[in-house]
């Protein structure tokens, strides 16, 4: 870990990242990707020391409310975040000023900040987007080793759709010849029926690959599954797009079970959703009897 004094915090889509850097460990993360120009190990999380007093700032001079998000980069909810609370003092302060919140997460550690997530909600929207991977839990231990397991997930959603939060899950990277299958796929969609999610974003199967991550990547294939690197080079060479195979095929079943499951399954839709931003009214309650 390592502190720099920002200058900004939002971007002009009103996120926000917290944190540079990752300890999670995902095989297939595309923030380690060059192009992104992180000078310094990507383990090595960059805290923005003056982020919250940023963020206050911000938020004081904006002339209309509007959703903020984090969690484009980096996962908010990394190990560190137990420690520093930057995270929990955003959300607050999206409270105190009365913003909409999104943000995206594989981790559990999300229920922490429950009190305020639906204290967001109760005045405008909060919405909590999920990523999961994997049906199989002694795969995701492969891809996503330092991070809740995708049972771990989906319990957190249940516990969030039960507080009344809307949630979104990311069906994403679907590796091919690694978790490209009809089971996996059928699998994950019950997950999301059972645990009340709002929609599933899902751009394809398959993943993407630039310089950076793709190194990181195949380094990892090479030791989780050996001679898979090779199968991945010979068919894809350094494609940025890797397509399954079998993409035709599974986002058919994909859209199918989503119907069947009344999950929103349309991807301008949901980000149209996600972005929106909604200002409840207070739950006001007259009574004939009221001041007698």
């Amino acid at each position: 870990m390592h502190y720099i004094k920002a200058k900004g915090i939002l971007s002009a889509s009103n996120g926000m990242n917290l944190y540079r850097g990752c300890s999670h460990g995902c095989i297939y993360c595309d923030s380690r990707s060059s192009c992104y120009h992180m000078e310094h190990a990507f383990e090595d999380i960059e805290v923005k020391e003056n982020a919250i007093e940023l963020l206050e700032s911000a938020l004081r001079r904006k002339r209309s409310k509007c959703m903020l998000s984090t969690g484009s980069m980096t996962d908010p909810y990394i190990p560190l975040e137990s420690e520093l609370g930057n995270v929990r003092r955003a959300l607050a302060l999206a409270e105190k000023y009365g913003f909409g919140f999104s943000l995206i997460t594989k981790s559990s550690r999300v229920l922490r900040d429950l009190d305020l997530l639906k204290a967001i909600n109760d005045k405008t929207k909060c919405v909590v987007q999920m990523t999961l991977t994997t049906f199989d839990e002694s795969l995701c231990r492969k891809l996503e080793p330092n991070v809740s397991t995708t049972r771990e997930r989906v319990e957190a959603l249940r516990l969030l759709h039960k507080a009344g939060l809307p949630c979104i899950v990311w069906l994403c990277p679907i590796l091919p010849f690694i978790n490209d299958t009809e089971e996996n796929i059928r699998g994950l969609l019950n997950y999301c029926a059972e645990a009340g999610v709002y929609g599933v974003v899902c751009f394809g199967m398959g993943l993407t690959l630039r310089q950076g991550s793709r190194e990181y990547f195949y380094s990892r294939l090479d030791s989780l599954f050996p001679g898979m690197k090779e199968r991945y080079i010979q068919r894809y060479g350094l494609s940025y797009q890797l397509n399954s195979q079998k993409n035709a095929e599974l986002m058919g079943l994909f859209h199918r079970l989503c119907e069947e499951r009344g999950l929103i399954h349309d991807n301008k839709r949901l980000f149209e959703y996600i972005s929106s931003f909604e200002e409840k009214a207070p739950d006001i309650q007259m009574s004939l009897f009221d001041g007698e």
